[in-house]
This record gives structure tokens, C-alpha cells and sequence, in this order.
């Protein structure tokens, strides 16, 4: 699917880490934080704060989904690998989607389309895009952006405040 600015972030799905499929449609109504992921970044210690904000705010209505990405050359080689990483060492149970590219001319179609809504792109890993209720970019982040920094659980929290159009 190309991206158009006349998207919202439902209408993109990513391979799972499993291989299945993971549609966003299926969290219409949710707020999104879709972080890009790395198994061998300085910013790694991060998914910890990815796992407990999930686990705070799922009932809110926030899901985390992480996003293994090799762009920036410290993820593991294969999805196996990444799976048992995530899962042994972090406790990992929220969605991951398989390694994808999240910048550049390859990028994912849904980072294809909040760089066409946004002019933003990752810049490093543990990059971090909201996604409000209504389907649409809520917010862009850096690496430097904790999950439980004031910064993020702010822009978190309106989002949840909004009801899904």
C-alpha cells in the first residue's frame, strides 16, 4: 500500500515475529506506541520501561508494539533469535513484529506514511511514534524519550484522554 496522508495507522499491518500477521485494524479504538528496536543498542535497557508501560496502561487502552529493525546495524540476524532475546531478557509479552525496515526508500509502509504525514523518520533506535484512538500520529519521539519519562507518559496520557473518532 502506498502511503497517503489520507491514512490512518489501521489500514497497515506487519509481518509478527512469529510470522503471522500483525493488523493494526485489530487495535482500532487503542492508542499505539510503536517503538523501532535493537537488540544490541545502548537504548536496549529500554524495554523494560516498554514492558511495565504496557502492562500499566493495556487496561487504559495503550498498546506497545516493538519494532526489530537491522537499519541501524545492532539487531540480531533472524526473528528466532530477537524472539528469545526479547522474551528471556526483558520478559517481553507484548506485540513484536518481525525485523523491518523503519527508514529510508525501504521503509515499512507505516513508517513509509508518518514520514509523508510527519516529514520524521528514526533517526536511531528505540524511536518512538504515537498513535492516538482515532488512528492518526499522535506524537514522534527519540531514543532519549523513556517510556516512563515525563515527556512520553504526558503525550501518552492525552492520547488516551481522546475518545476514537
Amino acid at each position: 500500500m502506498a502511503a497517503s496522508k489520507d491514512n490512518l495507522a489501521w489500514d497497515f499491518s506487519f509481518p509478527s515475529i512469529d510470522g503471522e500477521t500483525i493488523d493494526f485494524r485489530t487495535f482500532s479504538g487503542r492508542a499505539l506506541l510503536v517503538v523501532n528496536t535493537a537488540s544490541f543498542c545502548g537504548y536496549t535497557y529500554q524495554y523494560e520501561g516498554m514492558r511495565k508501560l504496557h502492562e500499566a496502561r493495556s487496561a487504559d487502552g495503550l498498546t506497545v508494539i516493538g519494532v526489530p529493525s537491522q537499519d541501524f546495524n545492532q539487531e540480531s540476524p533472524d526473528n528466532k533469535t530477537v524472539k528469545t532475546f526479547c522474551e528471556t531478557r526483558f520478559g517481553i509479552d507484548f506485540p513484536l513484529t518481525g525485523i523491518s525496515h523503519v527508514k529510508g526508500p525501504s521503509a515499512a509502509p507505516f513508517y513509509a506514511w508518518v514520514r509523508e504525514v510527519t516529514s520524521w523518520q528514526p533517526s536511531w533506535n528505540f524511536n518512538k511514534v504515537l498513535i492516538g484512538r482515532d488512528g492518526k500520529i499522535s506524537g514522534t519521539f527519540g531514543s532519549g524519550d523513556d517510556p516512563d519519562g515525563a515527556k512520553l507518559g504526558l503525550a501518552i496520557g492525552a492520547a488516551l484522554a481522546k475518545p476514537a473518532s
